[in-house]
């Protein structure tokens, strides 16, 4: 980048992020003044969990209601009776955890300024020239080490000069609040010079906070000046004359300050004894560096570097002009993996990546919990393919820790057995919070949530998970449905209540000008709950008959329920309904794309398995309108046009994100801010960084579709995407490589076995006469360009074109 971070108080959202997975470090980028902004997934505070009631008995009264067309007014009953009861649980929020300021003499004005982040290591830098002196500053945030180490120097000119040391992040929107001037009045803070065994050029700053919980929470930071002297004042560390200094912090979170001080200080100590800057980074490389590799992609020219190297503001004018340039899509996808990596990861500390990462920087971030209706999963999608799912863990223990709160809610909201999952959720906070019929009367949380289950367990193959995890949660998913689901006069299945994340049906919307954000999103039998639990119930199926876990009876009794489900239907002008009731019309303008699961994230509806039914959801994704999207929901948008087979659709989506909802740092926006007709208006417009993940997924399935049994290659690839290369790429059972150049008639594609493989393999079109080797190969009836495979573990298929050998 080749200017600081300028968002006026909310700089943070502009910051350039590094983190270990658990701990997250925010660079503004400043030269006189900085701000390092630090995190933890573990701080969280202002929530509040009340006991939720019985109201199971509004259930029946809310479906009266619907039988006798009340629809509006059964929408809000069940809502209506927790609040008449006082039921007010209220979601936590992630918070910063402290800041690191840094103050630096200037004694000229700054030129050839530049802010750098090295995904390949996870280093933030900052650069300029001051004078005759180039200065920089770098920074990670150690998986090793578990600290954020941050170097100054100055090309060895003994001109490191400044003052350093830990503080309370500001809040512009909650400054004045009770409940920030508690936290505010609760800060120590405090600085000394070292004693032995760190004489001379080195000093502790320290920090801490109360949360709402009364503990703890803060950091200690030991500065050591190469060849300069360092002393404390007023809270603060002075250094000068030093060729280049070294700061390390470490933090802690629910703790007791003088206990965790006191450990921090010695364990810092022991830590930088014998370690400088260059150690500490290489023991972190070896650690970040393989899951950043674990995959790789180039596009175009593998010796172009012209755009390659151009900062992410030259990338966003060019794609101002209409196409997001090939560096500025393989940067992003890049960037969503490093996001991804360093924002959560498998330890016990790691929370499952949310909507800012870990680099939030107010102290109640809009939508800042785990959003189970469209957002945690958009962020989960890609992990699998990319060679990322054994960062899932933290996915799958946070929603287990909470399956008491939501037996409980299914039990008291509805009556049932089985887990009713909210779609807002923060850590010990399972239990509806939004009181809105929207969320409230939407069940299909888990069995959306389900699909990352199986998902993890095809790519792994790890029986222990198949039975200790997967099995149970698809049991207590459908365990909910077996007393939900009411059947109909013709014998089909009525899910109610039923909402379509979060539209409204177009012949319920306000026609007297009014502007509620869901004025009435209960119906029966949305699309997507039907599909849902479609997907839900043959997972559990084929899952329990692999794994040998279910009764005959159990088997026949979820195979009649399949039965018992209700056809997806398709409108007058061709679009697959958003609901199959026939009481509720489509509505166009909205940004969720919900009743497109089948085709994505499902994979019920095929190209191969309905093409009539395919062509129908193909049209309903066109009929969405532009102006009512957002960011997350054009990198949805681009994964469905991809599984359509529509490259230049998916591009066209990934084009207009690139101009509408990016900021300079790349971290995504939920909307435009500006007004350019191009999103839905929302001033906030929200730091989203599932949209970072939706793009990574959005250009994987344009490359690379994995279905049971199926996997498709180059299935959706835009024109100007005619070159190019990938490696490390996952399929259920094995790894792929490959690489293609449309324009030179060439295309090689590695697929090695890690596991028994039997799959159909579907070439692209103009890869001509393929040359194949290395595996067991045979025609498909699917047609032409479907190739039978059979691999034993360790063997390779190697499909081959180069059109200049046979010409």
């Amino acid at each position: 980048m080749r200017y600081p971070a300028s968002w006026w108080r909310n700089m943070w959202r502009e910051a350039l992020p590094s983190g270990n997975g658990v701990i997250g470090a925010s660079v503004f980028g400043g030269v006189k003044e900085e701000t390092i902004l630090l995190n933890h997934a573990k701080l969280w505070h202002w929530g509040r969990k009340d006991e939720l009631p019985d109201v199971s008995h509004i259930l029946p009264q809310t479906r009266a209601m619907m039988d006798s067309k009340r629809y509006r007014e059964g929408s809000w009953l069940l809502a209506n009776a927790l609040k008449e009861r006082g039921y007010g649980s209220k979601l936590a929020s992630r918070f910063p955890l402290a800041a690191i300021r840094l103050d630096m003499p200037c004694g000229s004005a700054f030129r050839s300024y530049r802010r750098t982040l090295a995904m390949d290591s996870g280093e933030v830098g900052v650069e300029w020239t001051d004078g005759s002196i180039r200065y920089s500053r770098r920074l990670f945030v150690s998986r090793a080490d578990d600290a954020v180490v941050y170097e100054i120097d100055s090309d060895g000119e003994a001109a490191v000069a400044g003052e350093i040391g830990l503080a309370l992040h500001p809040s512009d929107r909650w400054g004045d609040t009770p409940e920030f001037k508690e936290l505010e009045s609760s800060v120590g803070t405090g600085a000394s010079a070292c004693e032995e065994p760190l004489p001379g050029g080195a000093g502790f700053a320290w920090f801490a906070a109360t949360n709402d919980d009364g503990s703890d929470f803060g950091a200690v930071m030991l500065v050591k000046a190469d060849g300069g002297t360092v002393q404390a004042s007023g809270g603060m560390l002075r250094f000068e004359g030093a060729t280049s200094v070294l700061a390390v912090t470490r933090v802690f979170v629910k703790g007791e300050r003088t206990r965790d001080w006191s450990r921090l200080r010695k364990e810092l100590s022991d830590l930088l004894a014998d370690a400088a800057y260059e150690q500490l980074l290489g023991r972190h490389v070896a650690l970040h560096r393989p899951l950043y590799r674990s995959a790789t992609l180039e596009l175009g020219e593998a010796d172009s570097s012209n755009d390659k190297v151009k900062s992410n503001e030259e990338l966003l004018f060019d794609a101002y002009e209409g196409e997001a340039p090939l560096a500025l899509i393989r940067r992003m996808w890049a960037f969503g993996r490093y996001l991804f990596i360093s924002g959560t990861g498998a330890s016990a500390d790691a929370e499952p990546f949310g909507l800012y990462g870990l680099w939030g920087g107010d102290y109640r971030l809009v939508w800042c919990h785990n959003m189970a209706n469209e957002n945690i999963q958009m962020m989960y999608w890609h992990a699998q393919v990319g060679g990322l799912g054994e960062l899932m863990p933290a996915f799958f223990r946070y929603y287990e820790e909470l399956m008491d709160d939501f037996r409980d809610n299914a039990r008291k909201l509805y009556g049932c057995g089985g887990i009713y999952i909210p779609a807002g959720t923060t850590p010990g906070i399972g239990s509806p919070n939004q009181i809105v019929p929207v969320i409230l009367n939407w069940t299909g949380a888990a069995g959306w949530l389900a699909r990352h289950y199986d998902e993890h367990f095809r790519f792994t193959g790890d029986r222990g998970f198949l039975k200790e995890r997967l099995i149970p949660f698809l049991r207590e998913a459908v365990r909910f449905y077996e007393d939900f689901l009411v059947l109909g006069e013709d014998g089909l299945y009525r899910i109610y209540p039923s909402v379509s994340p979060e539209n409204t049906p177009l012949n319920f919307m306000p026609t007297n000008g009014a502007t509620l954000a869901h004025p009435m999103p209960t119906t029966i039998n949305a699309t997507m709950d039907v599909a849902i639990l479609k997907e839900l119930l043959s997972n559990l199926i084929a899952a329990s008959r692999q794994s040998g876990t279910a009764e005959a009876a159990e088997l026949e009794k979820w195979r009649q329920m399949l039965d018992r489900l209700p056809s997806y239907r398709v409108n007058r002008d061709g679009a697959v309904r958003e609901w199959i009731h026939p009481d509720f019309d489509d509505r166009y303008a909205h940004r969720h794309l919900s009743h497109l699961y089948p085709v994505f994230p499902g994979q019920e509806v095929t190209e191969e398995s309905h093409p009539e039914l395919f062509e129908a959801f193909e049209t309903a994704v066109r009929k969405r309108e532009l102006g009512a999207q957002s960011g997350w929901s054009l990198a949805h948008m681009a994964s469905i046009y991809a599984r359509l087979g529509d490259g230049e659709g998916a591009a066209e989506c990934l084009d207009i994100l690139s101009r509408s909802s990016l900021l300079p740092n790349l971290f995504t926006l939920h909307n435009d801010w500006r007004g350019m007709g191009v999103s839905m208006a929302m001033a906030a417009a929200p730091v989203q960084l599932d949209a970072s993940m939706g793009w990574v997924n959005a250009v994987q399935e344009m490359l690379l579709q994995v279905s049971p049994g199926l996997v498709k290659l180059l299935p959706a690839l835009p024109e100007r995407w005619s070159r190019g290369s990938l490696s490390g790429w996952r399929f259920h059972t094995g790894e792929l490589s490959m690489e293609w150049d449309r324009e030179q008639g060439r295309f090689r594609a590695v697929l090695l076995a890690k596991r028994a493989t039997e799959l159909v393999v579907k070439v692209p079109e103009w890869a001509g006469e393929l040359q194949m080797t290395g595996g067991e190969f045979g025609p498909s009836e699917l047609g032409r360009v479907y190739i039978s495979v059979r691999l034993k573990p360790g063997m390779s298929a190697i499909f081959s074109y180069d059109h200049r050998v046979r010409s």
